[in-house]
């Protein structure tokens, strides 16, 4: 543990924001996760609420990832390949939908 006073703060601060951090991006990850599970629904039994759930969750991943980045939790970089591969899964599968049609 550190003796000087300036270093027992930024140890406080450094864990403040690990904790936040670590909130961030689980929800992030979890949201990717329902998004991709919605996805494969719809892909197994395309209805129009199905892909407006679909939408929803794309919507929720998008905005908590754009938080994270806000927040500096995330690179911008690294929030924009997570969203290009969310956009890529719904691509692949709206392929595979209308080759099955």
């Amino acid at each position: 543990m550190a003796n000087i006073k300036s270093a027992i703060k930024r140890v406080k601060i450094a864990e403040r924001n690990r904790l936040r951090n670590k909130t961030y991006k689980s929800a992030v990850k979890t949201l990717m996760k329902k998004y991709l599970a919605a996805v494969d629904t719809y892909t197994a039994n395309p209805s129009p609420e199905l892909e407006q759930e679909v939408q929803q969750h794309m919507a929720n991943a998008y905005s908590k990832i754009d938080k994270a980045v806000k927040r500096g939790v995330l690179h911008p970089n690294t929030g924009a390949r997570k969203k290009s591969n969310l956009a890529k899964a719904l691509k692949r599968q709206d392929a595979s939908v209308s080759a099955a049609s």
